[in-house]
């Protein structure tokens, strides 16, 4: 969902933090010597802690269970924003309150934006696609914000991180180069084996009765797809349009599988199953994790491996 903070509700916010940074008792002040690191969504959260083990405190502002599309933040949230050690955000149009954070006073020590990390593409709006109609006369180039997708990116992006935790805790940095190199051969094996998928597939067409934030994951593996919506849509209905277009794709090409995403209701794509009678399958954004998902240790690496087993079915 596109994000447009009002200047009066960061008027508001920074307000109130300077409230509470006055009422801030410095002696509770870390001690442990620790790094600080604040990231928005889950995955550079994982990347963080793949890199650091123990030696960092590291925050994520999207409590998991909640959908990362409505995430506001607080007055808290603005407080360990500028006062940490690293502040690590995606950097697109939904993270555009960050801005204002920046600009209203004390910064982090080292902020990254992973759009920055990669090449970020613009978002497409498919044949077939709803789209809000103001976004569609919009001339605003939005890209897609999804970059950690392909785990190429997400290598990329990682190393991004170990380097700047480097230059801020250099007692560590040969730890941390440790663990980074260790956790590159986890992600180049994952590339390698997404790939080795996609080749030997019998398909490379892919189909989402739900928003499609894998734009990347389909660009690196040479994926064709169909979805209701673009990766950031605002948009919960479907036309009929999309639906009776997507049904007719799945039952064209005898598309076995229909994907939705972690956190969908799955009505679109159980609509369009019932009428092809292809089966319903979720591909993981990573962008947040279910409670449960949190609580059993899953990683970026663990659920896109879960993602691949899912691909596999639908390009047999």
């Amino acid at each position: 969902m596109k994000r447009i903070t009002s200047l009066l509700l960061a008027a508001v916010l920074v307000l109130t933090v300077i409230s509470l940074c006055a009422c801030t008792d410095d002696s509770a002040a870390k001690t442990d010597g620790k790094l600080s690191i604040i990231t928005t969504v889950f995955p550079p959260y994982d990347f963080a802690r793949q890199i650091t083990g123990d030696k960092a405190d590291i925050t994520m502002l999207l409590k998991p269970g909640m959908e990362s599309h409505s995430y506001d933040p607080t007055p808290q949230d603005i407080i360990k924003i500028q006062e940490c050690d690293l502040f690590i955000y995606g950097g697109g149009e939904s993270d555009e309150w960050v801005d204002d954070i920046l600009a209203s006073g004390s910064k982090p020590k080292k902020i990254i934006a992973m759009m920055d990390c990669v090449n970020a593409v613009q978002e497409v709006v498919q044949e077939g696609m709803t789209v809000d109609e103001k976004e569609k006369d919009s001339d605003d180039i939005e890209y897609d914000e999804h970059v950690w997708t392909s785990p190429r990116n997400a290598s990329l992006i990682m190393r991004k991180i170990s380097d700047t935790l480097c230059e801020l805790d250099p007692a560590n940095a040969s730890l941390y180069k440790e663990k980074t190199n260790s956790y590159a051969t986890e992600l180049s094996t994952l590339d390698d084996s997404y790939k080795k998928a996609v080749d030997g597939a019998a398909r490379k067409t892919i189909v989402f009765g739900d928003r499609f934030p894998f734009r990347y994951l389909a660009d690196e593996y040479g994926l064709s797809y169909y979805a209701a919506f673009p990766g950031c849509s605002s948009e919960t209905e479907p036309s009929a349009a999309t639906i009776s277009f997507l049904i007719n794709k799945v039952k064209d090409e005898k598309i076995p599988v229909v994907f939705t995403i972690e956190f969908s209701n799955g009505k679109v794509a159980d609509t369009i199953c019932s009428e092809t009678g292809a089966k319903k399958l979720m591909l993981h954004s990573c962008h947040n994790l279910s409670a449960d998902e949190f609580e059993r240790g899953e990683t970026y690496v663990s659920l896109m491996r879960a993602n691949l087993v899912n691909l596999k079915e639908a390009l047999s």
